[in-house]
This record gives structure tokens, sequence and C-alpha cells, in this order.
């Protein structure tokens, strides 16, 4: 017996006729009723969802907000949608063979220009419209409330227009639903992984902000977030200065602050970190940079959230490591690294003022991975070894579902080391790396935790990476961490 169904055939099922008859009953009453204000509205929006056009505009609107919560729901959304269509086009079109509604009970001027050729059953629009509202909202419900209405519409013009009877468009919309909770058990949302709120830290809870100094790298384009920030915090004291002038005005601010606070990028974070460590006072951050893995590894995505934790008086220690050699130390709270890396960082850095942080980054692994170069040597545990990556995080990296992983626990102990072994191809011994993940072991790579790591033969002017800055070590270089040294400021969960 084939496969397909035909759902206008007349086949012995009462149950089912009824369902049918129930179905084109309401489709021609929804022909039959008198749509204010829809005519001019829904065909056109069913038209622009037609190949997900409307739903990747959307997207590109809500990425282009430059929250991590709205890009990271606008990336949902369309991997959602992704997943429905393949579902719908795969499976769903070609199981069940409807043929589409006789568009005699349609008005003409509802009618579509260009009639679709496809089966009826489930309706590829209303998947695609469900899938992606039911995606951003997973991430983020305030996105999910704007973009419903516009979900639900486009759903509805499927019946308005003729081209669907009603029990499509549910189909399709639920659906689409479960493509988007399909897509969430595979790729958890950020609100699915809370880091864990331990260990609690005593800290004062400061209502208005008074006594929080906010130094602010203003090449980091914080202006906004700042503002944010002190309309929360009326009382805290905002600092605003160029590059050149971060770490002293930080020096200044703790000398004088009960919470130094920080916005800026990775280098500005450390540099805050380091002086925090060294006065012993608490630190706030407040993501402004590109990356922000710190603020974001702590639960930290806005002025929101940070006023809340200072507000309350919210607050864990988190790990730190040092390194140190022949001479020079310093501290991180992400990780450094050793190898192609830190000639990546400097490539960026070289490139980044002329088109832009995310274009340089690219250029930047371009000219590195093409340059004709021999891998790092190195001596830990007991061999030297030829490499062409030594990372060294801060903390356990963890995969969340497919997607590269970050930090749940910033005080576990533990570094995580990943290292690149040398040979030929380095471009593909790297991408590998990356792609195969933290748990996996190979001759091209590897992966261990461990407290402590000490490295020797380091070459003369080998470069070293740490948050974003650069570098120069050789001869002995030993990385340990300093467990539960630094307290920052973190929104706790709810009971």
């Amino acid at each position: 017996m084939s496969p397909d169904v035909d759902l206008t055939a007349r086949r012995p099922g009462p149950l089912r006729d009824r369902l049918l008859a129930l179905d084109s009953r309401l489709f021609e009453f929804a022909a039959g009723r008198n749509w204010p204000a829809a005519e001019p509205v829904l065909p056109r929006l069913s038209r622009s969802a037609n190949h997900g056009v409307l739903w990747f505009a959307t997207a590109a609107a809500m990425a282009a907000s430059r929250t991590p919560r709205s890009r990271r729901a606008a990336a949902r959304g369309l991997a959602s949608l992704t997943l429905a269509s393949l579902t719908i086009n795969t499976l769903g079109k070609r199981s069940v063979r409807r043929t589409r509604p006789v568009l005699d009970p349609v008005p003409l001027v509802r009618q579509l220009k260009r009639q679709p050729i496809t089966t009826s059953f489930p309706s590829g629009h209303s998947a695609s419209a469900a899938a992606f509202a039911t995606g951003v909202a997973l991430e983020s419900p305030t996105w999910g409330a704007a973009v419903a209405p516009i979900a639900w519409s486009v759903a509805l013009s499927r019946v308005y227009t003729g081209v669907h009877f009603p029990s499509d468009v549910l189909a399709g919309a639920a659906l689409g639903a479960g493509a988007a909770f399909a897509v969430r058990g595979l790729v958890p949302t950020r609100a699915q992984v809370v880091p864990p709120a331990r260990p609690r830290a005593q800290v004062p809870a400061l209502p208005d902000g008074e006594g929080l100094v906010m130094v602010a790298n203003t090449a980091s384009g914080t202006a906004e977030r700042v503002r944010a920030l002190h309309d929360g915090l009326p009382l805290a004291e905002i600092v605003e200065c160029e590059p050149t002038d971060v770490r002293a005005e930080l020096e200044k601010a703790a000398a004088r602050a009960t919470v130094l606070g920080v916005c800026g990028g990775d280098g500005t974070v450390n540099a805050a970190a380091e002086i925090a460590l060294r006065h012993g006072v608490p630190l706030a951050v407040l993501p402004g940079g590109t990356l922000n893995h710190f603020a974001y590894d702590l639960g930290v995505e806005g002025a929101r959230d940070l006023t809340r934790a200072v507000r309350q008086g919210e607050a864990v220690r988190v790990d730190a490591g040092r390194f140190s050699g022949d001479g020079r130390e310093g501290v991180f709270v992400n990780a450094c690294s050793l190898g192609v890396y830190p000639e990546l960082v400097r490539e960026r850095e070289r490139w980044s003022r002329r088109i832009g942080g995310w274009p340089a980054g690219v250029v930047g692994a371009l000219r590195v991975l093409r340059a004709d170069r021999h891998p790092l040597e190195a001596g830990f545990r007991g061999r030297t070894r030829p490499l062409w990556l030594l990372f060294v995080g801060n903390g356990t990296y963890h995969r969340m579902g497919l997607t590269p992983g970050r930090r749940t626990d910033l005080a576990d102990g533990q570094f995580d080391v990943r290292v690149v072994h040398g040979g030929r191809r380095p471009a593909l011994r790297l991408l590998a790396a990356a792609v195969a993940g933290p748990l996996t072991r190979s001759p091209a790579h590897a992966a261990v935790q461990v407290g402590r790591l000490h490295l020797s033969g380091v070459a003369p002017g080998t470069l070293l990476a740490y948050d974003g800055e650069v570098t120069e070590v050789e001869g002995e270089v030993t990385l340990e961490k300093l467990p539960e040294a630094l307290t920052v400021y973190r929104p706790l969960p709810r009971n």
C-alpha cells in the first residue's frame, strides 16, 4: 500500500469524514465573512512570507539591535524555521497529498496572484511562522511577544486567501512549534544553562549605586549601556575615558570605591580584575565589548542584570588564572594561549580600526593560517612537543548541545587545556579540534583539565595572549589557579 494518503478520497471512516466536512464548512464560513481592514494587509503579508523572506528580514532587524539576547533569539528562530521547513518538504507534503481548497467561495480580491502548486497539508507558511515565533520566544519572551502577532497573521492569511483549510494551518503551526522545541533540545537556551550561584560572597547592597565607581572605555561604544546603568543606579559615579587612560582611572577608582565597576572589552575587564584583586574590592562588570565572555558566563547580559545585582547585594566568588615566567606575569579571567591565536589577536588589532571587529577577526585568521610558519616548541608533562595552539581556559568549557561551549562554573578550580599538536596543514588541524569539542582526543588534538600547568623551553619572543592582550614570554612559564580569588556582582537565581 502506498504511504501517501488522499484526504479528499471517500473511504470508510465516519469520524474522519465528519472532521473533513467540518474543516470545509469552517473554510467556507471564513470565505464568506467580511474581514474589515484585512484586504490590504493579509494577502501582502502572506506573499512576504514566501521562502521565509519575512522571517529572515525580521531576524536581521532583531540582530541589528546588538543585544546578545536579541541575536540569540534571531538565530534560534531561524534554526527552528529551517528544521520546520526541512520536515515539511521531506515528510509532510509527500506523506499526505491533500488537494488545495476550491477557490469559488473566496472573493477574487483576496486571492493570491500566483497560486501555490504543492499539496495542501500541512501549511508550510504556518509551520515556518510558528517555528520562528516559538524559537524566538523560547530565547526572548519580549521579542516573542512582538513577533507572535505577525506569525499569527501569516497563518491566518493562508485561510483568508483560500490556499489552505483551517486544519492545514493548525497542523503546520503544531509542527513548527514542535521544531522549535526540538531545536531547544539540541541547543539549550541561555536560561536553561544557569551558572551555579556559588560560592556566594558577602558584598554591600547599593540601592541607588552610591559607592560604585564605573570606569567605561569609550572606544568600546559603551555610552548607551552606561546611560542605562545610570538610570537604574543614579548615584553611581561614571568615569568615561580613552583606552590609554583606562588603567590609571581604574587605579584611582579602586582607591576610593566601595565597588569597582568596569565597562569595556576583554582587555579592559582584565585590567579591572587585576586591580580589584590587588585592592581587595568587589568587581561589577557591565558588558561593553564585542565578545564579553566573562560577563555572559556570569549571567550578566546588560545593565538590567547588573543593576539588580548591585541593588540587592548579590555576588559570587570566582577563580582567576595567573601566568608567570622570565620576570613577566599577569592574571586572566577568560583564557590565555600560545601559538597561532596570539598572532591572530595581533592581526585583528591591526585591522580592527580600519574595518571593524568581526571583519578584522576573519582577515586576521586568514592571514595567520596562510602564513608559512613552524609550530611552537614547548615542553610540558616531561616531553618537548611541537604545537600549533595551546589554549588554557579559566574554568571548564562545556558544549551546549551542538554549539561551542561556555563556562557554567567559574569556580571549579580547573584549567581547561586544549592542545593542537604540530604537523602538516595547521588550518585543518585547528578546524578539526574546534568541531570535535572538548571531550575528544586524536593524533591532532587533545583536551585535559588540570589545576596547574608548567611549560619549559619556550623560545624567546614567543607570544602569549591573555584576555585579548598580548605579551612575550620565554623559558619557563607557569600557569596556576587563584581559587575563588575575585568577588564579582551577578544576579542570583530566584527561589
